[in-house]
Parts: C-alpha cells; sequence; structure tokens
C-alpha cells in the first residue's frame, strides 16, 4: 500500500508531508500504466462515453512528473527537461488517441503558487504545446496553491481566506476574493495553443460570460455550482438567471465528499438522494392541495414554503420583523460577503416564494389564536431557536456583558434602515464594542465575530469551556485557516476553561491546567449554540397537522435547517 511517485521523498522532501513517502516507479511500471489509462479510455468509448479528462493536476500521480517539486529523477521521465517531466501524459494521451476515438481534455496544473520549484505558468504553457501536440483536444489547466501555513488546495476562494496573502502572482486575480482568479492564467497559457481552452475555480454564469465574450477561454467548467443547481445551465439558456440556485461557496460539499460520506450541500438538500424518486420529491405534485402556514422566514421556513408551494400547496408566510431571511442577513454581516454568498441565496428564496405566490406577511408575530384564526391545514413553525446565556456570576448585572440576543436584537433595529453590507461598512467606523473583547464561546459563530472585530481593530480573546475551537466551522480548509488567522492576528485562544464570575473589570477563568487568571475587558460578548424554542414549538399543536422545523425543533447549521425544510415541505 505505499503510495508511487515519479520519485522517492522523504517526509521533509515532500510538498505535502502529511504524505505517505512514496517509491519511484520503474520504467517498466511506467509502461504498465500508460497501458492501463488506454484500457480505461477504451472502456469508457465502449460503455458510450464521447470523451474523458485525463487528470494530471493537483497532487495525483501524473503531476508529480510534471512538477519538479516532486519529479527529482535523472532518466527519460525525469526533471532535467519539459519533455522529460511531460513524456508520462504524453505517452497516454497517444495511448488513448491510438485506441479511441475519444475526445481527451488535458487537466494539469497550470501553476503551483507557492511551491518551491513547483510549475511556473510559463512551464504550464510548454507542457499545453507538448499536449496539444499528442493529441489533446482542449487545455485544461488549473492552479495548485501552496500556503505556508496550511497544506495547499486548488480552490481560488479558500487561498484568499481570511485574507489574501501578500505578493500574489500578477496572473492570479484576487479581486472577486478568488472567484474567477484563473482566468487570467487560463489566458496565458491559451496564447501558445490552438486547442479550445478550460477555465475554472469559482466561475459564475456571469464571470464565465465576461470571459467567454472577451476571448480569454473557450469553456468554463463549473463544480460546486452545479452541486447546489444541477439545472443551471438550463435556467440560464432559458433566460432565467433568477431561478439559479446560487452557491455559497461554503465548502460543506468538499468537506463531506473527503471523509467519505454521501456528498451533501448547504443549500441543495436533494443532493446525495439515492434514487430518482428522492431527487425530484420537491416537484412531485402533491395529491391532496392544502393550505399551509409557514412561522418563520429563516432557511428552513422559505425552503419549506418554496417546496409546499411548488408542489401545489397554498402557502402563507409569516415573519415577525420586516424583511425575510430571517437571521441570514445578520449572519451575512458577520461573516461577510467574500467568502460566502449569503445574500444571493435570501435573495433566490425571496424571488422563488414569490413567483411561486406564497402569500407574504411581515412584521406579524404568530400565536395560537392567528393560527386559529386562519385554520390551515398545516401549520410548519420555523421559528428559529433561542439564545443560550451561560450562568456565570455575574452575567446579568455586568455592564460590560452584551449576550447574543441583545447583540441580535441591535442588529435586527439598524438592518431596517440598512442593509447588511451597508451595515457592515459603517462598522468601521462605530461598533457597539470596546477596544479589548472577550467572546465566550469558540464555535462557529464566535469564531467568525472575532474575524470581523480583529478586521475592526479590535483586541479579542476567545474562551470556551470545549477542548476543541472552532465547532460548526468547516473542517476541510476553513477552520484551520481561520484559527491559524485568528493566533496570528494575535487573537488569544483559550479552550477548556471554567468559567468563575464576570465583575468590572472582566471574566475570570480557570484554565484546563488549573490557573486561575482574570482577563481584563471593555466588553464581553457571548457567542454560544442556540436553544430549542419551546415556546414556539407549542403552536406546531395549533393545527391539525403540525411540524416545528429548524433550530426551533433542534439548534444545527444552515445545511440542517435547508435540509429541514426540504424535507417537510416534500413529505405534507
Amino acid at each position: 500500500m505505499q503510495p508511487i511517485s515519479a520519485s522517492a521523498l522523504t517526509k521533509a522532501e515532500l510538498p505535502k508531508p502529511q504524505y505517505e513517502e512514496p517509491r519511484a516507479l520503474t520504467v517498466p511500471e511506467i509502461a504498465k500504466i500508460v497501458d492501463k489509462f488506454g484500457t480505461a479510455a477504451f472502456r469508457c468509448q465502449q460503455v458510450g462515453y464521447d470523451g474523458i479528462e485525463l487528470n494530471a493536476a493537483t497532487t495525483h500521480l501524473l503531476n508529480s512528473f510534471l512538477s519538479r517539486a516532486w519529479n527529482k529523477r535523472h532518466d527519460e521521465y525525469g526533471c532535467d527537461s519539459l519533455e522529460n517531466r511531460a513524456r508520462i501524459v504524453v505517452e497516454i494521451i497517444r495511448e488513448i488517441k491510438k485506441r479511441t476515438s475519444l475526445a481527451v481534455t488535458a487537466l494539469f496544473n497550470g501553476a503551483e503558487f507557492g511551491l518551491k520549484d513547483g510549475i511556473a505558468p510559463e512551464e504550464a504553457a510548454e507542457f499545453a504545446k507538448l499536449f496539444e501536440a499528442a493529441g489533446a483536444d482542449a487545455i485544461f489547466p488549473r492552479v495548485e496553491f501552496y500556503r505556508p501555513f496550511f497544506d495547499s488546495t486548488h480552490f481560488p476562494d479558500v487561498y484568499v481566506y481570511p485574507e489574501p496573502l501578500p505578493n500574489l502572482h500578477p496572473l492570479f486575480d484576487a479581486s472577486n476574493h478568488g472567484l474567477g482568479g484563473e482566468i487570467p492564467l487560463a489566458a496565458f497559457i491559451k496564447k501558445g495553443v490552438s486547442i479550445p481552452m478550460i477555465a475554472s475555480g469559482g466561475i459564475d454564469p456571469i464571470i464565465g460570460e465576461r470571459a467567454l465574450r472577451a476571448g480569454k477561454v473557450d469553456f468554463v467548467s463549473m463544480n460546486r455550482r452545479l452541486l447546489a443547481d444541477p439545472q443551471l445551465p438550463n435556467k440560464i439558456a432559458s433566460g432565467h438567471p433568477e431561478d439559479v440556485r446560487p452557491c455559497t461557496s461554503c465548502m460543506t460539499c468538499f468537506a463531506i465528499g473527503e471523509t467519505g460520506k454521501t456528498v451533501k450541500c448547504r443549500i441543495n438538500a436533494a443532493l446525495g438522494k439515492s434514487t430518482l424518486a428522492e431527487l425530484t420529491a420537491d416537484t412531485k405534485p402533491a395529491s391532496v392541495k392544502k393550505r399551509v402556514m409557514v412561522v418563520g422566514s429563516g432557511p428552513a421556513g422559505m425552503e419549506a414554503a418554496r417546496v409546499a408551494a411548488q408542489r401545489g400547496h397554498q402557502v402563507s408566510l409569516y415573519e415577525q420583523e420586516g424583511q425575510m431571511g430571517g437571521s441570514l442577513p445578520m449572519a451575512a454581516m458577520v461573516k461577510g460577503f467574500e467568502k460566502e454568498a449569503i445574500l444571493p441565496w435570501v435573495e433566490y428564496l425571496k424571488t422563488q416564494v414569490k413567483k411561486l405566490n406564497v402569500e407574504i406577511h411581515l412584521n406579524t408575530k404568530v400565536d395560537r389564536s392567528l393560527i386559529e384564526r386562519v385554520k390551515p391545514d398545516v401549520v410548519i413553525v420555523a421559528a428559529g431557536g433561542v439564545d443560550a446565556t451561560p450562568d456565570i456570576p455575574g452575567i446579568n448585572t455586568s455592564k460590560l456583558v452584551v449576550t447574543g440576543e441583545e447583540l441580535h436584537h441591535k442588529l435586527k433595529f439598524f438592518l431596517r434602515f440598512a442593509g447588511p453590507k451597508l451595515l457592515r461598512s459603517l462598522t468601521k467606523f462605530y461598533m457597539p464594542v470596546g477596544k479589548r473583547v472577550v467572546i465566550i464561546g469558540g464555535g462557529a459563530h464566535g469564531c467568525q465575530t472575532a474575524e470581523l472585530l480583529v478586521k475592526r481593530g479590535r483586541r479579542v480573546t476567545i474562551v470556551d469551556t470545549e477542548n476543541e475551537l472552532g465547532e460548526g466551522l468547516v473542517q476541510e480548509f476553513l477552520k484551520p485557516s481561520l484559527l491559524k488567522w485568528l493566533a496570528d492576528k494575535g487573537v488569544t485562544l483559550i479552550p477548556g476553561v471554567k468559567y468563575e464570575e464576570i465583575t468590572s473589570k472582566g471574566i475570570t477563568i480557570t484554565t484546563k491546567e488549573g490557573v486561575r487568571q482574570t482577563i481584563e475587558a471593555d466588553t464581553i460578548v457571548t457567542a454560544l449554540p442556540m436553544l430549542p424554542n419551546d415556546g414556539a414549538r407549542d403552536l406546531e399543536t395549533a393545527a391539525a397537522e403540525g411540524h416545528a422545523i429548524g433550530d426551533c425543533r433542534e439548534p444545527g447549521w444552515m445545511i440542517d435547517a435547508v435540509a429541514d425544510g426540504w424535507t417537510v415541505g416534500c413529505s405534507i
């Protein structure tokens, strides 16, 4: 089970030292591998495929020959010339072309930014010429980004999270937080070949159309956006971009896939379903049309309303605030708008419920008497959870403390007059917190709040009773990146504490090592997971059929709320 590579590398030599030390392939073994690729392509043609993508990118086997960071050998497949490094890929392309009539796309690293001896764009341009000469029908360069503090990634939006590194390569465009940032590289390589050029990397329809019209590339490749909405191409082609479910770039799909589990999507609850009936349950007309009342317009409520209305039910949606979205606009304000596209998702949901003729009631608080007057056949309660306040002596009397509930109320008040983008911009000039801030709670809410505060010049300390911080952050890439960034920015991270008391000076804790200390603060903010909303759940018994969903039933994450809404919308 020892890995194979172009060269045998020690842990110290490996560009990714978490990998196992590989052994070098022999020339006869390389010949067998070339043959295996040809056989695999032949099978693809036998079962009806029109083309294949030859993956020589990221840190896969073929890339270990192309990249001098991996290739240390000195034979006909060695590092002494571009032709030798490209030889195995060229031989595979020729073998596939000899044995099939398939179209072949050559996917490879067009650059390995941040890696010593990694592939440079100029080298990639020469590789592209060699692959075209061997018979490739399209060139697909991608970037493998190496960061000094964490692994590597081929997601450009992840590369610049939480903020771009200094001295980015001029062929990488970070202006849109990395989305579409690899297009300049593809355009550079395209100059030397005559076959079609493909680009990828967080490209949406607008970015892609712009690149195509400018002649920078010939095709755009999408992955995560097609997981969020497999019908994206059809919706764009039919002139309905407003109906495209937007990818929020949260990386949930990739992180779950890396564990070997069924891939899921935060905003497309159908992804990963195993049968056609399950995949299309949200479009199956209801056998009995019902009057459905949805309480709450957060992600769970709006998704339930969308699906129920799409299936033919008569749906009314009630929201006690003056705008739809629940806590999503607040989440967007805290998270920012560069990495996660929360606001486009909110706009998508708003558009869908309106187009499906959902009756919308804003500024309307729902109680049992209202439900009894409306007399729905079904009531879906998606009123959200309730804030948790830890039991710490002094927390209810100290003027330093701003609880999560108080902060939410303040934000909701200001959101009546300013949208999330304007409100976040205004935080550059004023925030209702002091210079020294202690955040109680080191999960996703606390860490992302700390990110905002640090970017606004606050000195932050995070304390939590849990031994591991970052609960709820996406494990792959994002969690370690944010925690490392916070530490580098001077945020003090103290897990495994016991809260002792809050005084006029700050908060006193006992560390997991048993040291009692007081952390002085101007403001103490609570950022803890929500609790179930038992009061709101009582509403589900006010109709003949009732369902409590989302944080109201069991606090979780956005992906859980959407799944709840989709499931109940499909079931009624």
